[in-house]
């Protein structure tokens, strides 16, 4: 067969994409195809960068390729990422493509932990970040990425004063910690709350986002109602242990998204403190919580489960210390990684089948 580029597409439309169940030349994936003799140059340009299957996408491209045109062929594939949304024309927020709120049904399960290590993972893989501390009477993440002391600096833009979020590993932040003392007490009624929130969503200059993660305070609340009626949310994740008495709140936070008034898209469940390894035994797995309870209440609920994260002593220090886990090189990081890899595909797959969140509407 002669190999020109509108065989080499036709090879192409073979491959499919494992998550959005169509082929690559339909997706509009395939760019800048160029050939040269026997040799096959291209683009696959990824729905994230954090794409989980992005080798066996470019092995199932390079496989395509032989079987049309023999063995003698080379290839040079470029794997690039356009972060999908379906976010257009926003009034509030119009450069950041996916809100993504992390919530849990009841405190202490982690949830901020976990929203920390989820921001910087992403960040990681290149995408831009930023995260909301959004637990107003609780604020963690200055401690968590060791800015306790920063203050952000404000700029204008078109007339008006806009806070700059801290940066700090390749995530931009905003917190209330930053704006008060680490030693006060925030002592607000929920309005008061819930006008912080609005303020960090419409007066902080945030820029070209790839995903904004907001970290909910536990339970729901007038911030959940706030948040969801200020901006259209992508999706929500929902942290919970596997213990009986978390799950019980977790299935609460679930039942809210899904409240036909609210209809905020579940992004999936994770299960952290899902066991406990020793790190001198680190192929040990003691389930102290309860086994699997997160993984059991997703497939119930039938929403995607995005992993476990084990229950280890250099999590808690590393949030204590300001340098978040995912940062390191062990098995704590790979949880994360592996987590943060299965948040963008759930992202991209609520993208392309599900119709755009809109802004929620109450009376009350």
């Amino acid at each position: 067969m002669e190999i020109n580029r509108e065989t080499v597409l036709k090879a192409l439309s073979n491959v499919e994409d494992p998550d959005l169940k169509k082929d690559l030349v339909t997706l509009e994936m395939i760019q800048n195809v160029m050939v040269k003799d026997s040799h096959i140059s291209f683009t696959v340009v990824l729905t994230t960068p954090a794409c989980p299957l992005k080798e066996l996408i470019r092995k199932n491209c390079e496989e395509a390729l032989v079987e049309a045109f023999g063995e003698n062929i080379t290839s040079e594939i470029e794997m690039s990422s356009t972060v999908t949304t379906v976010r257009s024309n926003a009034p509030l927020l119009p450069n950041v493509k996916n809100i993504i709120a992390v919530s849990s049904g009841k405190g202490g399960v982690g949830k901020s932990t976990v929203a920390a290590n989820l921001a910087v993972a992403l960040a990681k893989t290149g995408a831009s970040v930023g995260l909301i501390d959004a637990d107003i009477f609780g604020p963690s993440v200055p401690t968590m990425f060791n800015c306790e002391y920063e203050q952000p600096a404000v700029t204008q833009v078109n007339g008006k004063n806009l806070i700059i979020p801290i940066l700090q590993y390749g995530v931009k932040l905003m917190s209330i910690g930053f704006l008060s003392p680490p030693e006060n007490a925030v002592v607000w009624r929920g309005p008061m709350a819930s006008s912080a929130l609005k303020q960090f969503l419409g007066d902080t200059e945030w820029g070209d986002l790839d995903y904004l993660l907001i970290d909910l305070p536990p339970g729901t609340s007038d911030i959940h109602l706030t948040l969801v009626q200020t901006v259209p949310v992508t999706g929500a994740i929902v942290v919970t242990t596997p213990q009986k008495v978390a799950l019980a709140d977790a299935r609460k936070g679930l039942a809210m998204f899904k409240q036909p008034q609210i209809n905020v898209p579940v992004l999936g469940i994770v299960e952290n403190m899902a066991y406990f390894t020793p790190e001198e035994l680190p192929d040990n797995k003691y389930f102290i919580f309860g086994e699997n309870g997160g993984k059991n209440l997703s497939e119930k609920s039938d929403v995607p489960f995005l992993g476990q994260i084990p229950l280890v002593q250099s999590i808690r220090e590393s949030g204590d210390a300001g340098y978040p886990a995912v940062l390191k090189d062990d098995v704590t990081a790979n949880s994360f990684n592996a987590l943060a890899e299965s948040l963008a595909q759930q992202v991209a797959i609520r993208n392309a089948t599900q119709q755009k969140t809109v802004k929620v509407e109450l009376n009350s």
